[in-house]
């Protein structure tokens, strides 16, 4: 039920950066479930909510591409500098890419985030960045709210079990 409540409730605040989970990429485009997390992550950037935007993601099985790097590249093809935009591109698990996320943060002292993905993945990844220190704000892209219902259990059971092996110690 958490996992539910999460995945539609919109917490975004101002904060050091904006985090962007990871999706597939095709060939050095993002799918469209990445692409719309970089739409949101950039409507939030361009509010001002945070004055940076970190892609996470690495290769995915592509020997050419990473998630984060194609997301930096969408991101710059939509007018977001190149200063402002921070890549985690060896992550290729949920947890691996929030530890290398928080570990640069931590080098950068940025203390805060919002953490943008598909509703169903925020608690999980919120919860692991918020283990380490990290004030985190969740923020589904769009059309989690649309996309909402029966269909949902399955992936909001699979993070419930993933989220109970995380708390035990199992790295997934």
């Amino acid at each position: 039920m958490r996992i539910s409540r999460q995945s539609t409730t919109d917490e975004a605040q101002p904060a050091d950066v904006i985090v962007v989970m990871g999706a597939a990429e095709y060939s050095g485009r993002p799918s469209p479930v990445l692409r719309a997390r970089l739409d949101h992550a950039l409507r939030l950037w361009k509010l001002h909510m945070a004055p940076y935007i970190m892609t996470t993601g690495g290769p995915g099985g592509d020997p050419i591409f990473t998630e984060a790097d194609v997301g930096r590249s969408y991101l710059m093809d939509r007018g977001v500098p190149s200063q402002s935009i921070i890549i985690e591109s060896e992550g290729q698990t949920t947890m691996y890419s929030v530890s290398a996320a928080y570990e640069i943060m931590r080098r950068m002292g940025l203390n805060s985030c919002i953490l943008v993905s598909d509703g169903y993945h925020i608690f999980r990844a919120k919860r692991m960045l918020q283990a380490r220190g990290i004030k985190v704000y969740g923020s589904p892209r769009e059309g989690t709210r649309r996309e909402q219902g029966v269909r949902e259990w399955p992936l909001y059971f699979r993070q419930a079990v993933a989220f109970a092996l995380w708390k035990i110690g199992v790295k997934i």
